[in-house]
């Protein structure tokens, strides 16, 4: 079964008319996208956008042959014109099924959103699912035979990737195609760099695939580090990196820090934004998690984490130091670089990039600075991936 994107943008297209944004400024030459529709075979049409003949025809396709069009969500704005030969667009009852005399079957999916999901079956029995923009399959339930191609909102809905994670409809090998991509997310090398940590990608607009072929499915990196100051982005950005992940293990280094209203709060804001399937525990102890088999990881922060292996040497004191306090946090160290270098679970580590500003005025601040240095020197070794967030702006070290 063959795909041809002949869009590949959100509704109002990309860059939006009129839009003054960067987003939309820098979407030029092959980051410009036109609404998302699909061509199957030649044979289906999926959503009927402004100017499909045209796309078609630029992609090196005809519409000649198309014998059903169907349409996934509502159109705002004018009628679109039906191109003369083509038939007139429908929908699926969702639930049903229908039968195309090219041998393709197409069934309705449905939403938690208005619209209709399409998993269409080739004939030679590979599987592709189309979902809308904003929307998420509804009632969901393991195991699902998993689909070779998903094409949706990965971007909007990453929660609709990580339910069809869930229920096995997507495994490593399912190629997961972003579209109805908009001007949330800079385009380009971003998009890319941001869909490749969920296991997705983009093409741009008039791409042909083949529905079952794999190799070019992104592979989730295992490790990663992200790096950045005060208030970079650091934990928006390593958080992201696994909304679309059904379960993860979100290992909390900080503490509550009892009567610490200000802690609270930021540890309230951080609770607010990850999604309700995610779990939550607070703990130093590193190694046995990583030791352990389960769902990804997600460590937040390592410079927590050695405030607390240092309080435990006792490395504040000048005299434990020198006296078995140094050579402990060695250990210490040493231990959790083995366990991750171990590890067969997904971890994603967040961690205070420090030293580039004014130099501490105490020996122990000084001290604390060169171990974390040394702390994140360690870890960003056994990682696949290594990020430095600066403004926003995640900058990839590694990988």
């Amino acid at each position: 079964m063959e795909l041809t994107l002949l869009g590949t943008g959100a509704p109002a297209g990309l860059p939006r008319p009129d839009c003054p944004c960067a987003a939309c400024a820098c979407a030029l030459g092959p980051d410009a996208r036109a609404a998302t529709s699909l061509l199957v075979d030649g044979a289906l049409l999926l959503d009927l956008t402004p100017g499909a003949a045209f796309a078609a025809a630029r992609a090196g396709r005809s519409l000649g042959g198309v014998r059903q069009v169907l349409l996934s969500h509502p159109h705002d704005g004018p009628a679109v014109e039906v191109p003369a030969g083509l038939p007139q667009p429908g929908r699926v009852p969702d639930g049903r099924e229908l039968a195309l005399l090219t041998g393709h079957r197409v069934r309705a999916v449905a939403l938690d959103a208005p619209g209709t999901g399409y998993a269409v079956t080739g004939p030679d029995g590979q599987r592709l699912l189309y979902l809308p923009p904003g929307g998420a399959p509804a009632g969901l339930e393991a195991p699902v035979e998993p689909y070779a191609m998903v094409v949706l909102d990965v971007v909007g809905r990453p929660d609709a990737l990580a339910r069809l994670r869930e229920t096995g409809a997507v495994v490593p090998t399912t190629d997961v195609i972003a579209v109805h991509l908009d001007h949330d997310v800079p385009p380009g090398p971003e998009v890319r760099r941001r869909l490749a940590a969920a296991g997705a990608r983009a093409v741009p607009d008039g791409t042909t695939l083949e529905v079952g072929a794999y190799e070019d499915v992104p592979d989730v990196p295992r490790r990663t580090l992200v790096l950045g100051g005060a208030r970079s982005g650091k934990s928006v950005e390593a958080e992201r990196r696994l909304e679309s992940f059904p379960e993860v293990l979100y290992v909390a280094t900080g503490g509550s820090r009892n009567g610490d209203t200000e802690w609270a709060a930021r540890v309230s804001a951080h609770q607010e934004r990850r999604p309700g399937s995610w779990r939550t525990v607070e703990t130093c102890d590193l190694v046995p998690l990583l030791k352990d088999e389960g769902p990804p990881l997600l460590v937040d922060c390592l410079s927590l984490w050695l405030t607390d292996a240092m309080d435990a040497v006792g490395a504040w004191d000048d005299a434990e130091w020198a006296d078995g306090g140094e050579r402990a946090l060695r250990d210490r160290v040493r231990a959790l670089m083995d366990a991750v270098r171990e590890t067969g679970r997904t971890v994603v580590a967040v961690s205070n990039e420090v030293g580039s500003g004014i130099v501490p005025a105490t020996a122990s601040g000084r001290r604390y600075r060169d171990e974390l240095g040394r702390l994140n020197a360690a870890f960003a070794a056994e990682c696949e991936q290594v990020l430095l967030v600066v403004a926003g702006q995640a900058l990839v070290l590694r990988g």
